[in-house]
């Protein structure tokens, strides 16, 4: 529609604020070149009343927010990518150290444990408690004994004895209480590396050290460990301590019915004694050497193949 201006914009159509940008009133008026360029856009549109030159407005607006959007949008996953990353470092980083430890401790023996750290004797040196016997200097039935008590199949198993986990889940559901099945190999992970205490995340951080003690060390290894970080009193960490304190003799020199006895009171010995006259000890004591009579001497003999424990008999 052509004005009365002859200018192709119909004047009285538009609002004060357009006939100010399309017609400003001289140099003084306030004219720019942003004038100019909405003059230019006008103009290209007047064939459609303006209505081209106000869309064409809109769509870069819109645009132009959609960028913004989209920037945003990819700044925030790159940050969430970078923090996934960092946390996977961290957690490989933890992996490897701990799988360095493990190692380390195949060939070196450690001079205490966390658990002698964190819940043994007040005013004790963990170092100074115990003093390490190689599994060969020990006699068959020390080992055969803490075996029988604690972990009968530890020969076969990979660290996790899963029929005695069946039976203990069995027996909760049935009403009674539940009793562990914790492998010897689950006992070395948790005494010697892991604090005290029931929470998911310590039990799985236990299984991780698990399968690494059981792909990295030897049976003979294993069973090694737990005799010298075992605890048999208050403050009486290993094998050697514990034969001192209460027997007075060297490990060595412990019979098969100490060392039963000695064996009877893994599970609570901050509460029994291997010396008291107590009915549960004595009762426990029995129980251990018809078991050892049963596995027989023999049944250590795949720890044996690591060249280790001596000879049956020996």
């Amino acid at each position: 529609m052509v004005g009365p201006r002859g200018d192709g914009w119909d004047h009285c159509a538009l609002s004060p604020d357009r006939r100010a940008l399309v017609h400003p009133r001289g140099p003084g008026s306030g004219a720019t070149a942003d004038t100019d360029r909405v003059r230019r856009a006008a103009g290209a549109g007047a064939g459609a009343g303006g209505r081209i030159w106000q869309n064409g407005g809109m769509k870069r607006y819109r645009s132009q927010q959609r960028t913004r959007r989209s920037r945003r949008t990819r700044r925030r996953p790159g940050l969430r990518w970078r923090l996934a990353r960092a946390l996977m470092a961290l957690v490989a980083t933890l992996l490897l150290l701990a799988v360095l430890v493990v190692l380390l401790f195949r060939w070196f023996d450690p001079p205490y444990s966390m658990y002698m750290v964190t819940e043994g004797a007040p005013g004790t040196v963990p170092s100074l408690r115990t003093t390490w016997q190689p599994l060969e200097a020990l006699p068959v039935h020390v080992a055969l004994a803490v075996v029988a008590a604690e972990d009968q199949r530890f020969p076969q198993h990979r660290g996790f004895d899963w029929v005695s986990i069946r039976q203990a889940l069995e027996q909760r559901l049935d009403g009674g209480s539940l009793r562990g099945a914790s492998t010897i190999s689950q006992q070395v992970s948790k005494n010697l590396f892991l604090w005290h205490g029931r929470s998911f995340v310590r039990k799985a951080v236990e299984a991780g050290f698990t399968l690494a003690i059981e792909a990295l060390w030897p049976k003979a290894r294993i069973l090694e460990v737990y005799l010298n970080i075992a605890e048999w009193g208050p403050g009486i960490f290993g094998i050697e301590a514990a034969a001192g304190y209460h027997y007075g003799v060297p490990a060595r020199s412990l019979s098969r019915e100490q060392a039963a006895a000695l064996a009877a009171v893994l599970p609570s010995p901050r509460s029994w004694s291997p010396t008291s006259s107590s009915e549960t000890v004595a009762q426990r004591r029995q129980w251990v050497e018809r078991q050892m009579d049963q596995l027989g001497t023999g049944w250590l003999d795949p720890v044996r193949v690591d060249s280790v424990v001596p000879a049956s008999g020996s």
